[in-house]
């Protein structure tokens, strides 16, 4: 006689599935998953809410927002067309990256047929994206002008600090260092009647209510920076300004599938619905500002690492962090 499947606590269910605890949390709060209930009252994923689950994972990995993954389990084919067409485009940059790597793969053997030896940095450079941006710089004050390296660029990289810890001047002198990139500060929301008329903002923003977001002046206008066309890097002051937390979580959702081959954002965060350190994957990236002023570090998101608990100190829901809107460090006249 086979013994009943088993019946997974949320914690199992998120691993097994690969997303985090409070990604199968909103799925529920969205309808779109029931999990049971065992005597005591806990949630519990058997089979049949296992394979409800990785079929509404699998769509968000095809970049589905919620309202169209909704739809598509109900058989509606409404906006089916459009998402179809945005993974076809993220695709499509996969095959050009793929193609650059074949030719540079290809003058390299060119090369060894005619008796010349390619040096370890252009073996190495196969693995590296094309254009992939390195920095580096002579620190800002608060620091001592120490020098700060930066050589693994990821789509999206976390600036964190308390207060006071030069967090801002970092990414300032980040966005004038890294070429062509453009710096979104914390005055964005004044230009937000022009942003509206910016189209890739508006489909973005279209998208992003869709998943739950909340529409206002502030989000429009962080939609026409980061959707602008023609920087190859974004540094974005602060990007939970002005948003609430189902903003905040339908924007990093959607940040995070723009695929490894997107170009760079650099974000400064104090929210943990930004930057929720069991979600972040191989494609991102945390800047640490440490509080006495040693130069900025990665960190690790990895409980027990150099900087973790640093980090997550930093960090705070966005209801905790709007009653703290406005604070800033103060430093005493010399």
């Amino acid at each position: 006689m086979r013994s009943p499947a088993p019946h997974l606590n949320p914690s199992e269910a998120a691993r097994r599935l690969g997303v985090s605890a409070k990604a199968l949390r909103l799925y529920e709060q969205r309808g779109l998953v029931e999990p049971g209930r065992t005597a005591a009252g806990w949630r519990a994923y058997g089979p049949a809410e296992m394979a409800r689950a990785g079929e509404i994972v699998a769509l968000r990995a095809l970049g589905f927002s919620l309202a169209q993954v909704a739809r598509v389990l109900a058989g509606n084919p409404e906006g089916l067309e459009q998402a179809l067409s945005a993974h076809q485009g993220a695709l499509e940059a996969q095959l050009r990256q793929l193609m650059h790597t074949v030719e540079k793969v290809r003058g390299l053997r060119s090369d060894v047929a005619q008796g010349r030896t390619p040096s370890i940095g252009e073996l190495a450079g196969l693995l590296a994206p094309a254009g992939e941006v390195r920095l580096a710089f002579d620190l800002p004050w608060p620091w001592g002008g120490e020098r700060f390296e930066l050589r693994d660029i990821r789509p999206l990289n976390y600036i964190v600090g308390p207060l006071g810890s030069g967090k801002t001047r970092l990414a300032q002198r980040i966005a004038e260092v890294l070429p062509n990139a453009a710096w979104l500060g914390l005055d964005r929301q004044a230009e937000s009647g022009a942003a509206a008329r910016e189209p890739r903002a508006g489909h973005a923003l279209a998208w992003l209510v869709e998943d739950g977001a909340t529409p206002s002046d502030a989000l429009i206008a962080l939609l026409a920076g980061l959707e602008a066309e023609g920087p190859d890097a974004v540094v974005v002051d602060l990007i939970e300004h002005g948003l609430d937390q189902a903003t905040q979580q339908a924007l990093i959702a959607r940040l995070r599938r723009r695929g490894p081959n997107a170009r760079p954002i650099f974000m400064l965060t104090r929210s943990c619905a930004i930057l929720d350190l069991a979600a972040v994957g191989p494609d991102e990236a945390i800047i640490l500002c440490p509080a006495n002023h040693s130069p900025p570090t990665l960190v690790a998101p990895c409980p027990g690492a150099p900087g973790y608990e640093a980090v997550a100190t930093c960090l705070a829901t966005p209801e905790v962090r709007a009653r703290t809107a406005g604070v800033v460090a103060w430093r005493q006249a010399a």
